[in-house]
């Protein structure tokens, strides 16, 4: 697996996109600080500008680098999860416009998958995460459900878990605000 993060992260270091498996469904992303190859995935998508897309981050600690704050609950409901949760955290920080929302917020997951920990740890920086689905299809259950279009519009095909089927579907979604106030999303 060291030669495919490697790859990875080489990838993602020159400005490119992947398609990558995660602790949810297989996923569109880039380096969530590069604001060109951010509009590149909007491109590959053919997703509305004006939807924001989350980021990965593999510890509380990298977290803290791209939000103002973490209400206490936030870290809590992180804790308690027993699936993958993404968090929309009100203040975003460091990451460039065309990937936070028009509100200012930034969807985080801290994620579980070792592939995924492993190349954000080797890269040291969030990856973007979008399903890799052109917008307004379904999300694919796994590599085989992914349009061809998106296939070959990528830099780098992750050539991990191509035939297995997601045992997740989408990560739950809460969004909290700076006084710790929740609302479920998804």
């Amino acid at each position: 697996m060291k030669n495919i993060v490697d790859e990875t992260c080489k990838v993602l270091g020159n400005g490119g996109t992947i398609l990558y498996p995660t602790d949810t469904i297989w996923g569109l992303g880039c380096d969530a600080c590069n604001e060109n190859a951010i509009a590149r995935i909007y491109n590959i998508k053919h997703r509305d500008k004006g939807k924001s897309m989350l980021i990965l981050v593999d510890s509380m600690e990298m977290m803290r680098k791209y939000t103002h704050s973490i209400p206490e609950i936030a870290e809590e409901l992180i804790e308690a999860a027993d699936r993958p949760l993404t968090i929309i955290y009100p203040k975003a920080k460091n990451l460039p416009k065309n990937l936070v929302a028009e509100d200012g917020s930034i969807g985080i997951r801290i994620v579980n998958d070792e592939f995924c920990r492993e190349v954000i740890g080797v890269f040291g920086k969030p990856i973007v995460s979008t399903s890799a689905n052109l917008s307004g299809c379904n999300p694919p259950l796994g590599f085989c459900d992914i349009a061809d279009e998106i296939k070959s519009a990528v830099d780098y095909v992750v050539p991990l878990r191509q035939d297995e089927l997601s045992k997740n579907r989408n990560s739950d979604i809460i969004k909290v605000d700076e006084s710790g106030n929740i609302q479920v999303i998804r």
